[in-house]
């Protein structure tokens, strides 16, 4: 393959943000911000330090429910052992019936202790499962720092996380549809219950679309909350933090005025074609596969590095993988697309030497 640098493509580079964003600070513990499409991190403070999360827990808790049984009209019966939980509740009754979509409003809308543990048991068969579940999960998910002891995230000194950990679950809760409409439901009438989310941001801050509270005496108010603007979306995390509301909302003001998403590629775009031997087609177009997006900050530069082959042999069909395009911002990969053959090359009939081959070589 040959490495072509492309030295700041001119249509390419894009120098983000917007003049004059003002820094930020938080009162937490531990604070993030995470662009939510790259994860890259906005701003962090003390982001790997483990600490008790409280009810954020439940965000592991619902994310296995709508990967593990994505049918959420099944209906659930309520066991003994679920009911009277401590701390908030959505006060089910032994015997009950209630579909998993109900027990999900439940537990991401009132907090109910009680919907983590049959969501829990509903899931897995019992809750010492489902917690297995849960540590695997954030194992696969890269959470390093985090270690579930329950689905409820009352406090115990086995269960802790961390703001960087928890902004990785967000992201990919944020993901799953489902779940995406319940932490962003304002309030919601189901299964003889009215539920009103916590989550004051909702209401509070603009492009808010949700995510979950939580609080315990040890633990101090937790918070993960998500925001959507023009097409970004922005994930914040806060640990024992006493003034998250508005913490969240500077964070936001922050993230949204200093990084803008910024567009790398489109789809469609021809690049540099590639030489063609063995067909009367001389050249064939290559174009990008996807688009590329990234935030950047103001005077933040972007290279692009196109990997080709030097020549290719025909056949060619049109919307193969001729090669990729990386962007990198210092040393560091943000992005890329594979190319993509724009028109097909095929073979000179003439035979292994073309036509035009066979006409050069007579001069």
């Amino acid at each position: 393959m040959k490495r072509m640098l492309a030295a700041l493509l001119a249509l390419l580079l894009i120098v983000g943000g917007l003049p004059g964003a003002a820094a930020v600070s938080t009162s937490a513990s531990s604070a993030i911000l995470v662009d939510g499409e790259t994860g890259r991190v906005l701003y962090a403070q003390n982001p790997e330090e483990r600490r008790l999360i409280a009810s954020i827990t439940k965000l592991m808790t619902a994310l296995l429910a709508v990967e593990h049984c994505p049918d959420l009209s099944e209906t659930v019966t309520i066991r003994p052992e679920w009911c009277g939980a401590e701390g908030s509740s959505m006060y089910l009754r032994p015997g009950e019936k209630v579909t998993l979509e109900a027990l999900l409003y439940g537990l991401m809308l009132a907090s109910g202790n009680d919907a983590a543990l049959a969501v829990a048991g509903h899931c897995a068969g019992d809750v010492e499962a489902f917690v297995e579940q849960m540590n695997r999960r954030a194992a696969e998910l890269g959470m390093v720092n985090t270690h579930f002891a329950n689905p409820n995230g009352l406090n115990d000194p086995e269960h802790y996380s961390t703001a960087a950990d928890m902004a990785k679950l967000a992201c990919v809760c944020m993901e799953q549809e489902a779940l995406a409409r319940i932490v962003g439901t304002r309030s919601i009438t189901i299964a003889g219950r009215s539920f009103t989310n916590h989550n004051k941001l909702l209401w509070r801050y603009e492009g808010c679309v949700g995510m979950k509270t939580g609080y315990t005496e040890k633990a101090g108010r937790t918070l993960v909350s998500c925001a959507q603007r023009e097409g970004q979306r922005l994930i914040a995390v806060t640990l024992n933090d006493r003034d998250d509301w508005k913490d969240h909302a500077a964070l936001f003001d922050y993230g949204f005025a200093s990084y803008r998403r910024s567009v790398l590629a489109l789809a469609g775009r021809e690049v540099q074609p590639v030489p063609v031997t063995g067909s009367l087609c001389r050249f064939v177009p290559v174009r990008t596969a996807s688009d590329v997006y990234y935030p950047l900050a103001e005077g933040e530069q972007v290279r692009a590095e196109i990997l080709l082959p030097n020549s290719v042999k025909a056949p060619v069909q049109a919307g193969e993988e001729a090669g990729r395009m990386v962007f990198y911002l210092g040393d560091q990969p943000i992005g890329e697309t594979a190319l993509v053959y724009a028109a097909s090359a095929h073979v000179d009939s003439a035979g292994d030497e073309g036509l035009w081959d066979r006409f050069l070589h007579l001069f």
